[in-house]
């Protein structure tokens, strides 16, 4: 295919890149930090940053960009605006992982390159230890002066080898070591540890270290201010000393995971150790201009320096788009809350899914205290923090097998529907390396297709939509791709294990799905979440975006941390505020806790008021 030059190409899809946003796409000699508030488009500039790259040669054949996201529905998300504004051929040459994932696919792929006294058998199982599993480990060893936090960030902070001598803590981390590796078929790596192994193999590995170099000389990191120290460390091991050129992209006003590891001074880490230009987009392209006047009231609180931004979202609602809702007691909360949203959804003013509940924690609890009210509406509360099998229906929803079934399920259920029908071409193509400008292979992809879904069509009609129905459903779908294909394609399911983990969540989430379906078209809208409000925590709801978002719990109880001196619980209130794209409403509850006076007085002079329940209802 014909490259574009430079000066002649265009933003793909889209209509308008701001100034700074050309300035930093156009920065292909030194690496990048690119700075962007919440609805800045972070995503939407990474697909095109990687089009031009692609289109006009500054990334050639058979060079490749990597890509690495914080949250496998992000990868997805970018992967796919890549895949709809490049040619197929150059599509396939940007990479779109999250850092486990990215991480993991390294491992299985050299894990015979690891040095033999760290070399896990090819079928490790995946560990997700708890901080209680971390406290058991340490007193059973009798390591009494260290806590389970601190081990747990040693674990994944800790360069391999690590040696028995030393203090207490190293001594601590060798054991825990030699502890998941006790039993040899059944060895047991958290994802912490899958990071620490593959920094030691490309450190041990010249060879693999000269092909990553060779491979990716353009790196692309989303979401920087959550990166880790062994994160940070291991893009380090991998790309110093190399020709790399990295756009980072973040905001430092969500940074919400230091709890988690993530490194408070992620951005000028990144500038310090690779030479990065600093670039700060303006425009907000989610929230309309009332709204982002309060958000930029919170984010001057995280950082007085702050430029306000351009807000470019239309207002479309009358009435408040910010307000704490006042309640006596978790009864009335709950009932409250159920019917203003009924009504809003029965006034075509918002649609179900476009809705979201977030919590700080404990989306079990809130889901067991909202259930019978939204029911009683007429309203389906979906709780995607809830686990089908073991693996939770957010993570599940951006899984790769999840997406390819679901085509070829919506195809069998509907007379006709184009975008599944290309979508699930483009799968076969990937899925059989067939090349695009070979119209033999197109031609015979086509014809596979149409016979699966006549007869996919056939089969669904002769299964009721009934729980009972959802295996052999499935199991059609999945025969047609071909399990093994599958698991050739895609890293993260190499090993049976993760490939059975997501499978069997696919087919309990479908029976789930069917519990009260009238077809096969309404269980799979079910499956998706369409007519469902999504009930999720603040940190999974990083990078999504709705309509109307109401948070539950803005009192002393539930948010007792939110202090004016803990940057990173504002940093949250920030996040949960940003996901509006129209309103943003916060629960009040006396019988849960007393208000957050200095919230409520930070948000006055911006428009956001409280709003009693007799007051809600009435409007």
């Amino acid at each position: 295919m014909s490259l574009v030059h430079p000066e002649d190409w265009r933003p793909q899809g889209i209509d308008y890149l701001e100034p700074r946003a050309w300035e930093a796409l156009r920065q292909t000699e030194r690496s990048v930090l690119v700075t962007a508030g919440a609805g800045a488009g972070k995503t939407e500039f990474l697909a095109q940053k990687a089009t031009y790259l692609l289109q006009t040669g500054r990334c050639p054949a058979p060079k490749r960009i990597l890509a690495i996201s914080f949250k496998r529905d992000a990868a997805r998300n970018l992967a796919e605006r890549v895949v709809r504004r490049s040619p197929p051929e150059q599509a396939r040459r940007f990479n779109s992982y999250t850092f486990d994932a990215f991480a993991k696919s390294f491992l299985d792929r050299f894990r015979a390159a690891v040095p033999d006294a760290y070399r896990p058998p090819a079928n490790y199982r995946i560990a997700m230890p708890r901080r209680q599993d971390y406290r058991e480990f340490l007193d059973r060893h009798e390591f009494h002066g260290i806590n389970a936090d601190q081990l747990e960030q040693a674990v994944a902070r800790a360069r391999l080898p690590v040696s028995d001598e030393g203090s207490d803590l190293r001594r601590a981390v060798a054991a825990y070591w030699r502890a998941q590796y006790n039993e040899p078929d059944d060895v047991l790596l958290s994802f912490a540890m899958i990071n620490r192994l593959v920094e030691y193999l490309i450190r041990e590995n010249p060879s693999i270290l000269k092909a990553l170099h060779l491979t990716y000389p353009v790196v692309f990191l989303d979401e920087f201010q959550d990166t880790t120290f062994a994160q940070f460390q291991l893009l380090r091991t991998a790309f110093d000393g190399s020709d790399a050129v990295f756009t980072a992209v973040g905001d430092d006003k969500q940074r919400i995971m230091v709890w988690a590891g993530a490194m408070p001074d992620a951005f000028a880490q990144f500038e310090q150790n690779f030479g990065a230009k600093r670039i700060s987009l303006i425009c907000n392209w989610r929230s309309h201009e009332d709204l982002v006047r309060i958000q930029h009231v919170i984010a001057s609180r995280i950082d007085p320096n702050v430029e306000e931004p351009e807000a470019r979202a239309d207002r479309l609602v009358g009435g408040d788009v910010a307000a704490i809702w006042e309640f006596e007691t978790e009864e009335e909360e709950s009932d409250c809350l159920a019917r203003w949203i009924e009504r809003e959804v029965r006034a075509a003013n918002v649609e179900p899914h476009d809705v979201a509940i977030l919590v700080r924690m404990r989306a079990n609890e809130v889901e067991g205290q909202l259930s019978a009210a939204f029911e009683e509406q007429g309203l389906r509360l979906r709780n995607v923090a809830r686990n089908v099998g073991d693996i939770a229906i957010q993570d599940l929803l951006g899984e790769d097998l999840v997406h390819i079934l679901l085509r070829l399920l919506r195809l069998g259920a509907t007379s006709r529907s184009p975008d599944n029908w290309n979508a699930a071409l483009l799968d076969l193509q990937f899925l059989e390396a067939v090349d695009p400008a070979d119209e033999t292979g197109q031609q015979l992809l086509q014809g596979r297709l149409q016979t699966f879904v006549r007869e996919m069509r056939r089969t669904l009609r002769e299964l009721d939509p009934v729980p009972e129905s959802a295996a052999e459903a499935a199991q059609a779908a999945l025969d047609f791709i071909g399990a093994e294909v599958l698991r050739r394609a895609f890293p993260s399911y190499r090993r049976r294990p993760d490939f059975d983990r997501v499978w069997n969540g696919f087919t309990a989430l479908l029976q789930v799905s069917l519990q009260n379906a009238q077809s096969w078209s309404g269980a799979l809208d079910e499956f998706e979440g369409l007519g469902q409000i999504a009930l999720m925590t603040i940190h999974k709801s990083k990078g999504l975006e709705f309509h109307t978002v109401i948070f539950y719990g803005l009192d002393n109880q539930t948010w007792w941390s939110l202090t004016p001196n803990r940057l990173e619980e504002l940093n949250s209130f920030f996040v949960a505020f940003t996901r509006a794209k129209q309103r943003a409403f916060f629960t009040l509850c006396a019988e849960r806790g007393r208000p957050v006076t200095w919230i409520e007085n930070l948000l006055a002079p911006a428009g956001s008021r409280r709003v009693t329940a007799a007051d809600l209802i009435d409007e």
